[in-house]
């Protein structure tokens, strides 16, 4: 079989250890990178490489688009793309907004929409109980270091006085409106509210923690609420520690699961689909 060629739009970081691993990979084959300025790319990549206006990506041929630049992308291009290849979104929080989720869902009909599980533990078995209409409560809670968040309006004030020894919680309620005031930080909160379908974006919750102490993690946990039984609830609780320098915004295992995902990601047809 021909190598997948893949898209690539975004070349930070993230974007840079894709673009590097599609390059190294025998089944992969680089079909273009975009870059909100070029002059970074020029420097790095074949010219044939460099996408430089994505109205043209589909003259590349690519058979997946990997977005790991900023949420407007999908706001702006999101159901444009899914009708040149399939489209992994590794901006998720750009789907809070209401009617972008639901133009992409419609704009999924011959490709699909993928979404990378990430820090997201047990996404698979939250999407067959949401399916099956079993999901009753679905809790996130992330804790980092003050220096790792990257937020806006009245977070970026509360944790911008966070100081000693004590955590504070910046933020506990609907996912919706997180996403909005950390929209680089609470992509796993977005995969979430997407897989938990029944009850999505303003029934799923997620936890914001800001604790100066925790200098070399990132913490995860979801707290997932079944049907009742004889008056008791099924219930499962998961943590996820995730190594992470002071300040930094990605911790170091979600760049191995977001290349785990991008292999994944095609081939499942029209629709909505986790990898």
């Amino acid at each position: 079989m021909a190598p997948r060629r893949i898209g690539i739009i975004g070349y930070g970081h993230l974007g840079q250890y894709l673009t590097q691993a599609v390059l190294e990979r025998p089944d992969l084959d680089l079909a273009f990178v975009w870059n909100r300025t070029s002059a970074s790319l020029e420097t790095r990549l074949e010219d044939r490489q460099i996408c430089r206006d994505l109205e043209d990506c589909a003259s590349y041929s690519p058979d997946l688009v990997v977005e790991v630049a900023h949420p407007l992308i999908s706001h702006k291009y999101g159901s444009m793309l899914l009708g040149v290849a399939d489209y992994m979104v590794g901006s998720p929080t750009a789907l809070a907004t209401q009617a972008v989720e639901e133009e992409l869902r419609e704009a999924a009909t011959s490709h699909g929409l993928y979404l990378p599980a990430g820090a997201f533990w047990g996404a698979e078995d939250i999407l067959k109980m949401a399916d099956r209409g079993t999901l009753k409560a679905l809790k996130v809670t992330m804790t980092k270091h003050p220096s790792c968040f990257k937020l806006e309006g009245d977070l970026q004030v509360k944790n911008a006085l966070v100081s000693g020894s004590k955590q504070v919680t910046l933020y506990d309620g609907p996912v919706r409106q997180l996403c909005h005031l950390a929209p680089n930080n609470v992509n796993t909160m977005a995969v979430a509210a997407m897989a938990a379908h029944n009850l999505g974006f303003d029934g799923v919750q997620g936890c914001l923690i800001s604790n100066p102490l925790l200098t070399d993690w990132h913490i995860v946990e979801v707290e997932v609420t079944g049907p009742e039984v004889a008056g008791k609830n099924f219930t499962v609780k998961t943590i996820r520690s995730n190594p992470a320098s002071v300040g930094a915004v990605t911790g170091t295992a979600t760049y191995a699961s977001f290349l785990s995902s991008m292999v994944r990601a095609g081939g499942q047809g029209a629709g909505v689909h986790l990898c």
